[in-house]
């Protein structure tokens, strides 16, 4: 284990972050986390985490985090909701990391590590894609979170000391973002739009925070861009298979074609974005039966030793036995 250090983190209320900051508090660092006024702290107060008040479009509360740190993990993002406009997007996922930046140069961190998204690379044209992979952003969370990578990676050409890392789909225990589909296929009505043969590829939770670990640690991270997912990926059928299986109920098969709810998904937003409005059926929702996710960690592997231990089989097992035991399924 390292030697103890002040890490800031931002994004720590959050799935990724709130597991990142658990696991450093256990190797022994001080988690320094910025968290906005209406953050849930519970689980960062149990940590006893020093926690700083501000988000990542605030420079001044930024740089007061960032004060007196050896590492930055910036984890923070806003995610796809409709109902925010897209200078939300742009203020979080680009300038927020500017502001980042800035408060690594200022106060001399050692090592700042960027979290991206595989997302970057939109619909994959190469299986499986890589770092060096064309991008290929689909919507304002991934054009947004593109940009904010470009202006880290360029601030690394400029000198500063950092990484970036793109996560596969993050699941695991205490992840609720694919609850929905669990809860669908335990119903026994989950449908496999176009035929469920799009690829997802997934990063387990432990595994990813030791990969992100490695990023602000390892000297060969610095400079870098990393994928961090499992070893495995498969199509959107087996996936549901093994949450079936695993759920001891039938393996979905109804394949209904994709063009429908597209078409209805589109007018949905085009109807209810203008009113502020909460689609009941997003685009996104849609291109998650379409648009194939297939990754190379080899890059990651060798430089840093990032090793996945958890196979797909095993972590929806883990992840089942969680939402059971929390009263989610």
């Amino acid at each position: 284990m390292s030697a103890s250090k002040r890490i800031m983190l931002t994004g720590a209320t959050g799935f990724t972050g709130g597991a990142l900051a658990k696991k450093l508090v256990a190797q022994g660092h001080t988690v320094v986390a910025l968290v906005r006024p209406t953050g849930n702290t519970r689980s960062l107060d149990a940590l006893g985490a020093n926690l700083v008040e501000g988000d990542i479009t605030n420079a001044d509360a930024v740089s007061k985090a960032a004060e007196g740190c050896d590492i930055i993990y910036n984890i923070a993002a806003v995610y796809r909701t409709a109902g925010h406009p897209d200078s939300y997007y742009e203020a979080v996922n680009t300038e927020g990391v500017q502001h980042i930046i800035d408060a690594a140069i200022k106060h001399k961190v050692g090592r700042t590590v960027h979290c991206s998204t595989i997302g970057v690379h939109g619909d994959i044209e190469e299986i499986p894609s890589n770092e060096e992979s064309p991008f290929n952003p689909g919507d304002i969370y991934q054009r947004t979170k593109l940009a904010g990578e470009e202006l880290f990676a360029d601030a690394m050409a400029k000198g500063l000391s950092g990484s970036i890392f793109r996560p596969g789909a993050i699941y695991g225990p205490g992840d609720l973002r694919l609850l929905k589909m669990f809860k669908q296929i335990k119903r026994g009505f989950f449908p496999l739009f176009g035929g469920g043969k799009n690829l997802y590829h997934l990063s387990y939770i432990d595994d990813l925070t030791d990969g992100i670990i490695l990023c602000g640690e390892h000297p060969n991270a610095v400079g870098e861009r990393f994928i961090l997912c499992s070893d495995e990926y498969d199509t959107m059928k087996a996936l549901a298979a093994d949450i079936a299986d695993e759920l001891g109920v039938k393996a979905p098969r109804f394949a209904p074609p994709i063009c429908p709810l597209m078409f209805a998904a589109k007018v949905c937003e085009a109807i209810c974005k203008p009113l502020g409005l909460n689609p009941i059926l997003h685009t996104r929702r849609v291109e998650f039966f379409v648009k194939s996710r297939a990754f190379d960690n080899a890059k990651a592997k060798r430089l840093l030793g990032y090793q996945p231990k958890m196979g797909t089989k095993e972590g929806v097992r883990r992840t089942i036995a969680w939402y059971q035991a929390n009263g989610y399924l």
